[in-house]
């Protein structure tokens, strides 16, 4: 069974997390997930992050190699990548 305890702690300057509580017992193994809360500062880098990447595919979608390329072509190249990955 498992069970899920929910804490908030606040992320030190060195940047470790530390959770204290008197139920966990020691050598119990645990699974930990971290839910940052995102600071305003976040949100606006984080648009200015996906408009920098929606020019570069629109650039990228725009060269020439791009649009000549069909649905066939593009599937065999990707078979290729895999093929050799394996």
């Amino acid at each position: 069974m498992i069970t899920a305890y929910r804490k908030k702690v606040t992320v030190r300057r060195d940047g470790r997390i530390e959770i204290k509580d008197s139920s966990f017992k020691p050598g119990t193994k645990a699974e930990v997930i971290v839910l940052m809360e995102s600071s305003p500062g976040d949100d606006s880098e984080r648009q200015e992050r996906v408009q920098e990447w929606q020019a570069l595919f629109a650039e990228t979608q725009a060269l020439p190699q791009a649009q000549m390329m069909t649905e066939e072509e593009i599937a065999a190249e990707v078979a290729a990548y895999r093929a050799s990955k394996k």
